[in-house]
């Protein structure tokens, strides 16, 4: 089970963390998504982690965003920087319990495990 939080309204530039809570799955063998879908457009994945810590993000996140966690609390963090608005959307984090990482982590079909979403909005 994953539940995301840490979803808000904030200014282009702002800053926000999201995070996801882990349980229910051996966490610390277990690579990680995050993910965003703006409205009326397809899930994509912005960045990921996987069991050795080793980071993974999409061109547009990178230099922004950063992805790690805390393997003693199971729980995932996004750290979103320099905002803009087109990183407005629903947020999710997901989980594989593969343990090497790679690009498959930023495709959304690759992934047993969903949180319900965090919504950011990024305004101009």
């Amino acid at each position: 089970q994953l539940a995301e939080s840490g979803g808000d309204s904030v200014q282009a530039g702002g800053s926000l963390r999201l995070v996801c809570e882990a349980s229910g799955f051996m966490f610390i063998r277990a690579s990680f998504g995050w993910f965003r879908q703006a409205p009326g457009k397809d899930r994509e994945g912005v960045a990921g982690i996987d069991s050795y810590d080793d980071p993974i993000y999409a061109a547009s996140a990178k230099g922004r965003f950063t992805v790690s966690k805390d393997n003693n609390k199971s729980t995932l963090y996004l750290d979103m920087k320099n905002l803009k608005p087109e990183d407005s959307g629903m947020y999710y984090c997901a989980a594989d319990l593969r343990r090497f990482g790679g690009d498959w982590q930023l495709l959304k079909g690759e992934y047993n495990y969903w949180g319900q979403g965090t919504q950011v909005t990024v305004s101009s």
